[in-house]
């Protein structure tokens, strides 16, 4: 892979995970009843953007730029608007979102590589030769 195509694919990842961020963010705060739909389908798709990315890549950069893109558009549309609207309030919610997705990227990132781990092997193991004279 040239550095042209994994530059590409970052900038890919970063815009992707830009989006998931955007519209997790958007729908943080949407309940059904007790239950919070917005964070936990944000999170499942969040989530899974980012096991994706990491997996089919191959690459912890790729998930690193998708993960800067998810934090960063969040840090950014949580601000107080220009026009004094809020995206993520200062409540139990909006905190336990913006944690949560930080907590999803330093997951992803920091999970270990499959290709990088040692093949199991069975040792086999030698018979240790009996003794019939008992």
């Amino acid at each position: 892979m040239t550095w042209v195509s994994r530059v590409l694919s970052w900038l890919a990842a970063a815009v992707v995970g830009g989006v998931f961020g955007v519209a997790g963010t958007i729908a943080h705060s949407l309940m059904w009843g007790p239950i919070p739909v917005g964070i936990i389908v944000g999170t499942i798709a969040c989530g899974a953007i980012l096991i994706a990315i990491r997996s089919l890549t191959h690459d912890r950069a790729a998930t690193i730029a998708a993960g800067a893109g998810m934090v960063g558009m969040l840090l950014i549309i949580s601000g107080v608007g220009p026009g004094g609207s809020v995206v993520v309030e200062n409540t139990a919610m909006g905190q336990i979102w913006i944690y949560l997705v930080a907590g999803l990227v330093i997951l992803a990132v920091a999970w270990p590589s499959i290709r990088r781990l040692p093949a199991r092997t069975e040792a086999v193991a030698e018979a240790a030769p009996t003794d019939s004279r008992a």
